[in-house]
């Protein structure tokens, strides 16, 4: 295996366990917290910790303010529910449902941008959505884990938005507005449910969450600077594992044997995806597909 392949594996298996880390720090909230009072300390924290970086790369601007807005806009809303989700369910239960969104994405994808999807990405779409009704289990529907799937849905939808932002576009511009345009969307919900909670173990572990945050970005574009995408996408499963340990470890919590199984059906086919897919490009050598990276769909958490 080529070093940098080896270098940029290692950054990003340390990025998920920073962003691993996130996750707990939402349980370390006090019990009396509102997730939308914590949202809006976690975004206004988040926009002071990246001005510097901002002011120091020369303060870019956008020309597509309308799309940064759309994102910002709807990924308070999934921030929000994922938070809702974790302050209620076990780690390692939301952290499979939120890896459906890689899935999501390939279905919007081939329905609203016209991409061709293959026959190993409709395989393995349809094993993860029957791994995500194991998990949510309708005859014991649970509305927490309907809620993270909620948020994964929009996460899959902000991801696919970027594709109308150029890539000449500094990233720290990018995750600013995402927190400060979200902002007055916060503050509405904020203002029906009333402020709950706010306390200064709520802004240090808003402050905490964010630090992990940064640094699991930071990791990704290190390590997708390093070597390309499909050399060390693998790795973004990882997280995974870590947030099994951690729930374990910390909050005594554990997957029971069919969550696994909705797991692995998540998880196990998105991980062979470009295998498959270069397999069945053999077979049939006339198609053009082309996989979707993991990159894409995950290194912007909300």
């Amino acid at each position: 295996m080529q070093r940098p392949v080896v270098i940029g594996l290692i950054l990003l298996i340390v990025g998920n366990l920073f962003s691993a880390f996130y996750d707990v720090s939402i349980k370390w909230l006090p019990s009396d917290t509102s997730a939308s009072t914590f949202l809006l300390v976690r975004q206004i924290s988040s926009v002071f910790m990246l001005l510097p970086v901002w002011l120091y790369s020369q303060r870019p601007m956008t020309t597509h303010i309308s799309v940064h807005l759309w994102r910002a806009n709807i990924g308070s809303v999934g921030a929000l529910f994922l938070i809702i989700g974790l302050m209620a369910l076990p780690l390692a239960t939301v952290s499979s449902l939120f890896y459906s969104a890689p899935l999501m994405i390939i279905l919007m994808g081939y329905f609203f941008l016209r991409e061709r999807i293959t026959t190993a990405q409709t395989i393995c779409t349809g094993l993860g959505f029957v791994g995500i009704l194991i998990i949510l289990r309708p005859s014991e529907m649970n509305w927490y884990g309907v809620a993270v799937l909620f948020s994964a849905f929009t996460f899959a939808v902000n991801q696919l938005a970027l594709k109308k932002v150029p890539h000449t576009e500094h990233p720290v511009l990018t995750l600013m507005l995402y927190n400060l345009l979200g902002i007055p969307a916060t503050l509405v919900i904020v203002a029906f449910q009333g402020v709950a909670g706010l306390s200064w173990e709520l802004v240090g572990v808003a402050l905490l969450s964010n630090v992990f945050l940064l640094i699991y970005h930071w990791l990704c574009v290190l390590a997708y600077r390093k070597a390309q995408a499909s050399d060390i996408a693998i790795a973004e499963y990882t997280g995974l594992l870590f947030i099994v340990f951690l729930g374990w470890l910390l909050f005594d919590e554990w997957l029971d044997n069919l969550s696994w199984l909705g797991a692995a059906l998540i998880v196990l086919p998105s991980l062979f995806l470009p295998w498959l897919g270069s397999l069945f490009l053999k077979s049939t050598p006339k198609v053009l597909t082309s996989v979707p990276k993991v990159a894409d769909t995950i290194t912007l958490k909300s």
